[in-house]
Protein backbone atom coordinates (compact mmCIF):
# COMPACT_ATOMS: atom_id res chain seq x y z
CA UNK A 1 0.00 0.00 0.00
CA UNK A 2 2.79 2.20 1.00
CA UNK A 3 4.66 1.82 -2.74
CA UNK A 4 1.73 2.67 -4.44
CA UNK A 5 1.26 5.99 -3.02
CA UNK A 6 4.70 6.66 -3.22
CA UNK A 7 4.36 5.70 -6.84
CA UNK A 8 1.12 8.09 -7.42
CA UNK A 9 3.30 10.96 -5.49
CA UNK A 10 5.53 10.37 -8.11
CA UNK A 11 3.38 10.47 -11.00
CA UNK A 12 1.37 13.28 -9.54
CA UNK A 13 4.92 15.53 -9.24
CA UNK A 14 5.85 14.18 -12.54
CA UNK A 15 2.73 15.17 -14.24
CA UNK A 16 3.22 18.82 -12.25
CA UNK A 17 6.82 19.39 -13.68
CA UNK A 18 5.54 18.72 -17.39
CA UNK A 19 2.37 20.95 -16.85
CA UNK A 20 4.56 23.65 -15.25
CA UNK A 21 7.16 23.18 -18.12
CA UNK A 22 3.98 23.51 -20.92
CA UNK A 23 3.08 26.77 -19.11
CA UNK A 24 6.25 28.40 -19.23
CA UNK A 25 6.37 27.62 -22.53
CA UNK A 26 3.07 28.63 -23.51
CA UNK A 27 4.24 32.00 -21.54
CA UNK A 28 7.25 32.92 -23.66
CA UNK A 29 5.54 32.61 -26.53
CA UNK A 30 3.25 35.30 -25.87
CA UNK A 31 4.45 38.59 -27.67
CA UNK A 32 5.42 41.37 -25.64
CA UNK A 33 3.48 43.50 -27.68
CA UNK A 34 0.80 46.03 -26.48
CA UNK A 35 -1.80 47.79 -28.74
CA UNK A 36 -3.34 50.81 -27.51
CA UNK A 37 -5.26 53.74 -29.55
CA UNK A 38 -2.04 56.01 -30.58
CA UNK A 39 -0.54 52.60 -32.20
CA UNK A 40 0.59 53.12 -35.73
CA UNK A 41 0.13 49.76 -36.54
CA UNK A 42 -1.02 49.11 -40.14
CA UNK A 43 -1.62 45.69 -42.14
CA UNK A 44 -0.12 44.77 -45.68
CA UNK A 45 -3.83 44.80 -46.77
CA UNK A 46 -5.86 48.22 -45.54
CA UNK A 47 -6.56 50.54 -42.86
CA UNK A 48 -8.85 52.71 -41.46
CA UNK A 49 -7.25 55.43 -43.78
CA UNK A 50 -6.98 53.58 -47.63
CA UNK A 51 -10.43 51.20 -46.68
CA UNK A 52 -12.25 50.50 -49.78
CA UNK A 53 -15.05 47.66 -49.77
CA UNK A 54 -14.52 44.35 -50.75
CA UNK A 55 -17.04 41.97 -52.18
CA UNK A 56 -17.25 38.63 -51.42
CA UNK A 57 -19.49 35.70 -50.89
CA UNK A 58 -23.08 36.57 -49.42
CA UNK A 59 -22.71 40.12 -50.41
CA UNK A 60 -26.13 41.06 -52.02
CA UNK A 61 -25.42 43.14 -55.41
CA UNK A 62 -27.87 45.73 -56.69
CA UNK A 63 -27.29 46.00 -60.49
CA UNK A 64 -28.32 49.16 -62.23
CA UNK A 65 -27.99 49.55 -66.44
CA UNK A 66 -29.04 53.06 -66.91
CA UNK A 67 -31.84 53.06 -69.42
CA UNK A 68 -31.92 49.22 -69.64
CA UNK A 69 -34.29 48.10 -66.67
CA UNK A 70 -35.03 44.85 -68.05
CA UNK A 71 -31.25 43.89 -67.47
CA UNK A 72 -31.07 45.37 -64.17
CA UNK A 73 -31.11 43.46 -61.15
CA UNK A 74 -30.23 42.69 -57.56
CA UNK A 75 -28.09 39.26 -56.88
CA UNK A 76 -26.33 37.30 -54.09
CA UNK A 77 -23.00 36.43 -54.75
CA UNK A 78 -22.30 32.36 -54.60
CA UNK A 79 -19.96 30.81 -52.44
CA UNK A 80 -17.86 30.22 -55.39
CA UNK A 81 -17.35 33.97 -55.32
CA UNK A 82 -19.53 33.94 -58.90
CA UNK A 83 -22.57 35.86 -59.83
CA UNK A 84 -24.97 35.69 -62.52
CA UNK A 85 -27.06 38.41 -63.86
CA UNK A 86 -29.03 39.59 -67.27
CA UNK A 87 -26.92 38.44 -70.12
CA UNK A 88 -23.43 37.94 -68.06
CA UNK A 89 -22.41 34.40 -67.09
CA UNK A 90 -20.62 33.14 -64.35
CA UNK A 91 -18.63 36.55 -63.97
CA UNK A 92 -16.08 36.61 -61.16
CA UNK A 93 -17.22 39.46 -58.14
CA UNK A 94 -15.14 38.08 -54.79
CA UNK A 95 -12.31 40.23 -53.99
CA UNK A 96 -13.32 43.52 -55.85
CA UNK A 97 -14.16 46.51 -55.60
CA UNK A 98 -18.20 47.82 -56.89
CA UNK A 99 -16.44 50.06 -59.22
CA UNK A 100 -14.67 46.77 -60.67
CA UNK A 101 -16.94 44.72 -61.03
CA UNK A 102 -19.63 47.74 -62.86
CA UNK A 103 -16.58 47.68 -65.38
CA UNK A 104 -16.57 44.02 -65.86
CA UNK A 105 -20.30 44.17 -66.27
CA UNK A 106 -20.18 46.95 -68.77
CA UNK A 107 -17.47 45.14 -70.92
CA UNK A 108 -19.83 41.97 -70.69
CA UNK A 109 -23.20 43.70 -71.77
CA UNK A 110 -21.41 45.80 -74.29
CA UNK A 111 -21.90 42.61 -76.93
CA UNK A 112 -25.31 43.14 -76.20
CA UNK A 113 -26.10 47.08 -75.73
CA UNK A 114 -24.36 50.04 -76.84
CA UNK A 115 -22.23 51.89 -74.25
CA UNK A 116 -24.10 50.66 -71.23
CA UNK A 117 -23.23 52.54 -68.16
CA UNK A 118 -23.73 50.44 -65.03
CA UNK A 119 -23.88 51.16 -61.48
CA UNK A 120 -22.95 48.06 -58.72
CA UNK A 121 -24.01 49.07 -55.34
CA UNK A 122 -23.81 46.71 -52.10
CA UNK A 123 -27.14 45.97 -50.39
CA UNK A 124 -26.00 43.59 -47.67
CA UNK A 125 -22.53 43.58 -46.17
CA UNK A 126 -20.70 40.22 -45.39
CA UNK A 127 -16.83 40.94 -47.34
CA UNK A 128 -14.35 38.24 -48.30
CA UNK A 129 -13.65 35.81 -45.63
CA UNK A 130 -10.11 37.29 -45.05
CA UNK A 131 -11.42 40.80 -44.61
CA UNK A 132 -13.60 39.62 -41.72
CA UNK A 133 -12.94 39.84 -37.80
CA UNK A 134 -13.36 36.67 -35.70
CA UNK A 135 -13.65 36.46 -32.16
CA UNK A 136 -13.35 33.66 -30.00
CA UNK A 137 -12.91 32.46 -26.90
CA UNK A 138 -14.70 33.90 -24.05
CA UNK A 139 -16.84 36.11 -25.63
CA UNK A 140 -20.68 35.59 -24.83
CA UNK A 141 -21.32 34.94 -28.31
CA UNK A 142 -18.06 34.28 -30.57
CA UNK A 143 -18.78 34.54 -34.43
CA UNK A 144 -17.30 36.12 -37.44
CA UNK A 145 -17.98 40.19 -38.18
CA UNK A 146 -18.43 41.47 -41.27
CA UNK A 147 -15.12 44.68 -41.39
CA UNK A 148 -16.74 48.41 -41.21
CA UNK A 149 -15.13 51.30 -41.54
CA UNK A 150 -13.65 52.68 -38.30
CA UNK A 151 -14.04 49.30 -36.45
CA UNK A 152 -12.76 49.42 -32.90
CA UNK A 153 -12.59 46.89 -29.92
CA UNK A 154 -15.63 47.96 -28.02
CA UNK A 155 -17.79 47.78 -31.86
CA UNK A 156 -16.82 44.61 -31.79
CA UNK A 157 -17.36 43.82 -28.04
CA UNK A 158 -20.61 45.08 -27.94
CA UNK A 159 -21.54 42.61 -31.40
CA UNK A 160 -20.24 39.44 -29.31
CA UNK A 161 -22.57 40.97 -26.00
CA UNK A 162 -19.85 41.47 -24.06
CA UNK A 163 -17.56 38.53 -22.03
CA UNK A 164 -18.28 35.75 -20.49
CA UNK A 165 -18.10 35.87 -16.39
CA UNK A 166 -15.13 33.43 -17.00
CA UNK A 167 -13.00 36.04 -19.38
CA UNK A 168 -9.77 37.09 -18.65
CA UNK A 169 -9.81 40.58 -20.89
CA UNK A 170 -7.00 41.56 -20.02
CA UNK A 171 -5.52 38.81 -21.30
CA UNK A 172 -6.75 38.68 -25.05
CA UNK A 173 -4.53 38.84 -28.19
CA UNK A 174 -5.09 40.12 -31.65
CA UNK A 175 -3.81 38.87 -34.08
CA UNK A 176 -3.02 40.86 -37.50
CA UNK A 177 -1.40 40.11 -40.63
CA UNK A 178 1.47 43.12 -41.12
CA UNK A 179 3.86 42.51 -44.00
CA UNK A 180 2.56 39.14 -44.94
CA UNK A 181 2.97 37.69 -41.43
CA UNK A 182 0.45 37.12 -38.84
CA UNK A 183 1.82 39.76 -35.17
CA UNK A 184 0.62 39.25 -32.02
CA UNK A 185 -0.73 42.08 -29.56
CA UNK A 186 -1.98 42.47 -26.11
CA UNK A 187 -5.05 44.12 -25.51
CA UNK A 188 -7.30 45.19 -22.61
CA UNK A 189 -10.97 44.73 -22.45
CA UNK A 190 -11.32 44.78 -19.37
CA UNK A 191 -9.82 48.13 -18.64
CA UNK A 192 -12.17 49.08 -21.27
CA UNK A 193 -15.13 47.98 -20.19
CA UNK A 194 -14.48 47.92 -16.44
CA UNK A 195 -12.77 51.66 -16.39
CA UNK A 196 -13.86 53.12 -19.30
CA UNK A 197 -10.03 53.59 -20.61
CA UNK A 198 -10.36 54.89 -23.59
CA UNK A 199 -6.97 54.29 -24.73
CA UNK A 200 -7.81 50.47 -25.05
CA UNK A 201 -10.21 51.25 -27.33
CA UNK A 202 -8.04 50.26 -30.12
CA UNK A 203 -8.82 50.09 -34.36
CA UNK A 204 -9.99 46.45 -35.58
CA UNK A 205 -8.70 46.29 -39.08
CA UNK A 206 -9.58 43.55 -41.94
CA UNK A 207 -8.65 40.02 -40.89
CA UNK A 208 -7.89 40.79 -37.30
CA UNK A 209 -8.47 37.52 -35.35
CA UNK A 210 -9.29 38.20 -31.40
CA UNK A 211 -8.68 35.45 -28.81
CA UNK A 212 -9.84 35.90 -25.28
CA UNK A 213 -8.50 33.51 -23.07
CA UNK A 214 -10.45 31.76 -19.63
CA UNK A 215 -9.29 33.57 -16.31
CA UNK A 216 -7.42 31.51 -14.26
CA UNK A 217 -9.05 33.14 -11.50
Amino acid sequence: MNIHCSSGKNQYFIFCFILSVVLLHGCSSVPEQSLDSSAAIKPSTSSHADYLYIIGPGDVLDIFVWKNPEVSTSVIVRPDGMINAPLVDDIKVSDKKPSEVAKDIEAALAEYIREPIVTVTVNKFIGPYHEQVRVIGEAANPMTLAYHEDMTLLDVIIAVNGLTEFADGNGALLSRVIDEQYQQFNIRIDDLLQDGDMSANVDVLPGDIIVIPESWF
